[in-house]
């Protein structure tokens, strides 16, 4: 292949969002192919046989298979002035992002897409428990000295890492999520959906 990474990408999956953020913010120039979640690429699934985006393919032939491991390989490429990642790495910003990846998904999936799951418990459980793992803890981390990101005044790669997971929770009832009483988490998480690197993120690329 070229000198430039590939990245197989698809606009909308959160895991591939936050991939495409860390690499946009690092500076890493790359090639990013939208796929067809009915239709992935053969090429995609010879490299990375779990069929999930994203996938960065590096130019010695290298293949990327998780998110994190992307933002972290991006953030180590030299272009990290601001030093995102290495202030993301605090004990309790690994608590978040180990818990958004973990359970805050796991009651996210069953809220939005019910029908997917052979669960007893019904969508009200999962929402009310995605609450209590993940945004409640966020909301008291951005209340510490009012801070306006999770790694304190200037945002972080843990930012990026779960911004697009908590957007995805509200925007199943935006209205009902709006009135929760997380106002510094509503805060953030507006702030982040005009931020200019997401409106970078989430053009949309040639299939």
């Amino acid at each position: 292949m070229g000198s430039t990474p590939l990245l197989y990408t698809y606009r909308r999956c959160p895991y591939a969002m936050r991939a495409r953020m860390a690499l946009l913010q690092a500076g890493i120039a790359f090639e990013a192919q939208e796929i067809a979640l009915r239709d992935k690429p053969p090429a995609m699934l010879a490299l990375s046989p779990k069929g999930t985006v994203p996938v960065l393919v590096l130019p010695d032939g290298t293949v990327l298979e998780q998110s994190l491991d992307i933002m972290r390989w991006a953030f180590a490429q030299g272009g990290d002035d601001q030093q995102w990642w290495a202030r993301a790495q605090s004990p309790a910003n690994l608590a978040l992002q180990q818990t958004c990846d973990g359970l805050f998904k796991y009651h996210l999936d069953r809220y939005k897409y019910p029908q997917r799951f052979d669960d007893t418990k019904d969508r009200e459980h999962h929402r009310q428990e995605a609450i209590a793992v993940l945004l409640e803890p966020l909301e008291r981390q951005l209340q510490t000295q009012a801070q306006a990101q999770l790694g304190g005044a200037m945002p972080c790669a843990v930012d990026v890492g779960i911004f697009p997971f908590v957007r995805q929770f509200a925007a199943v009832d935006p209205a009902w999520f709006a009135a929760l009483p997380l106002p510094a988490l509503q805060q953030w998480l507006a702030g982040w959906l005009v931020h200019p690197l997401f409106a970078l993120a989430m053009r949309k690329q040639a299939s």
